[in-house]
């Protein structure tokens, strides 16, 4: 990952598991990459990354994904441009060691469960579809 948090556009040698995504077109949104990207398919994009994603839903035939970056999945959230909100909990709390609260700075979000699957009897992945609360829920 690098300092934004999107997969290093590093390619085969990137992490495990990333070389189902070689054949797939990545936007990667980054002030400080540089072109050429070495993971095959990457596009750098240096624009506005609400702007960029929400020409992308307007002109795309295929579904949009966000992977790793926290900070890029907030800003599209608050723009209204999440359609589904994927969570995977992995059976693990990091009380004594973890370190940041991955949603701190978010809006409020009421969450609406639309599909859950788990896998090995553990790892449970749970769509929602997102609404951004005005206020504090239950008011």
């Amino acid at each position: 990952m690098n300092a934004e948090g999107v997969p290093s556009p590093s390619g085969p040698e990137g992490e495990p598991g990333t070389d189902v995504l070689d054949g797939i077109t990545k936007y990667v949104f980054s002030s400080s990459l540089a072109e050429p990207l070495t993971w095959e398919n990457s596009v750098l994009v240096r624009e506005d990354a609400v702007e960029y994603v929400r020409r992308l839903k307007e002109e795309s035939d295929r579904p949009l994904r966000t992977i790793g970056s926290i900070a890029l999945c907030r800003s599209l959230l608050e723009a209204g441009l999440v359609d589904r909100y994927r969570v995977g909990i992995f059976p693990v709390i990091t009380g004594k060691t973890g370190t940041d609260r991955i949603f701190a700075g978010y809006p409020d979000v009421k969450l609406d469960l639309v599909e859950a699957r788990t896998f090995d009897m553990s790892i449970q992945l749970l769509e929602y579809v997102p609404t951004v609360l005005k206020g504090p829920p239950g008011r």
